[in-house]
């Protein structure tokens, strides 16, 4: 396992953070922990959770509670660990968004299941229109004075509303983002636009989720009518979400394309997916998740293959052979 700097910060992550948004609904607690000893005896020292975890069900807090009960038995200073807040808890207007009162009370309640003193890596999980920036850093930059965070990040952010948190840290003298978690894989690539040179400048870490495409990338699904039960497109209300991101008739072609290619030259197209995201300047981790041990053991052997260039300008075809989707559409995915 490869680790790599979080952006300018000095925090070394394994290249491969495991992805839990599933465990405690699609994945059980006693699954769930064997795929995280097979990820951290791989050398993963990264995981990535959220206090509305597992998602698409309504038993918010699961995952983390999950998560918590196996890190008991490890060495805590071994595991990065990363989660975040922002998503509804709850129907009270102020158990959502990035208020300072939200995200007191959501950092309390993370650290009580998680079982720790104190997290890692604290992402905001979107953005929060209602609520002015400068509140939302001067509640992060409280957290990490008081030990509680030790670094703060955003998910799901655009470049502009990611510049103006930059900046109100830079303005007011206070903690920053020192991470972005965004959606980047073969067959989604909006991030190169401005928000990945934006994060290469400011020297903000990439967290890189659905490398996979939500096990799209894997080549098991065949056509628009090869809808497996359990899998991440039919789970929960997260299912139609994920259809509306990757199953549509010119996403199957692009990956059989990718799959022909890759069986010629004896490869996974799984690796080569994981492979190709971390070869791209500027990220820092892939985000990889798995429903069972073995899939995760699988995953791990990216790290055996290297992309050639020719194998990465094939890679690039793909995301310009894909009509791009309208704004509104890219804000619903």
């Amino acid at each position: 396992m490869k680790f790599r700097q979080m952006g300018r910060t000095g925090l070394r992550v394994s290249e491969i953070c495991l992805g839990t948004m599933t465990f405690g609904f699609q994945t059980e607690a006693e699954d769930a922990f064997k795929i995280m000893d097979e990820a951290f005896d791989g050398g993963v020292n990264f995981i990535d959770t959220a206090n509305v975890y597992p998602l698409g069900t309504n038993e918010a807090g699961t995952t983390e509670s999950i998560v918590g009960r196996w890190l008991a038995g490890r060495p805590r200073d071994q595991v990065v660990l990363a989660t975040k807040c922002s998503a509804p808890m709850g129907p009270a207007p102020n158990q959502r968004g990035t208020s300072r009162q939200h995200i007191l009370s959501a950092v309390d309640e993370s650290l009580r299941r998680l079982g720790t003193d104190y997290i890692d890596l604290y992402q905001l999980h979107g953005p929060d229109p209602r609520t002015p920036i400068e509140e939302t850093m001067q509640a992060l930059d409280d957290l990490v004075r008081w030990g509680k965070v030790r670094y703060a990040g955003a998910s799901n952010y655009r470049a502009w509303q990611l510049a103006l948190a930059l900046g109100a840290s830079d303005r007011l003298g206070l903690a920053r983002f020192d991470c972005d978690q965004p959606r980047y894989n073969i067959l989604w690539r909006d991030i190169e636009t401005d928000l990945l040179p934006l994060c290469r400048d400011q020297g903000v870490g990439i967290i890189a989720y659905n490398p996979l495409a939500g096990g799209f990338l894997t080549g098991k699904y065949r056509n628009t009518a090869d809808l497996q039960e359990g899998t991440r497109f039919t789970l929960g209300n997260a299912g139609p979400r994920y259809r509306n991101r990757y199953w549509h008739e010119v996403q199957f072609e692009q990956v059989a394309r990718l799959q022909a290619y890759f069986a010629e030259r004896d490869t996974s197209i799984t690796h080569a997916a994981i492979a190709w995201v971390l070869a791209q300047q500027g990220i820092t981790s892939a985000i990889v998740g798995a429903s069972r041990a073995e899939q995760i053991e699988d995953s791990l052997k990216y790290s055996e293959i290297e992309l050639s260039e020719e194998d990465l300008e094939f890679c690039d075809q793909p995301w310009y052979e894909i009509p791009r989707p309208t704004d509104h559409e890219v804000a619903m995915r």
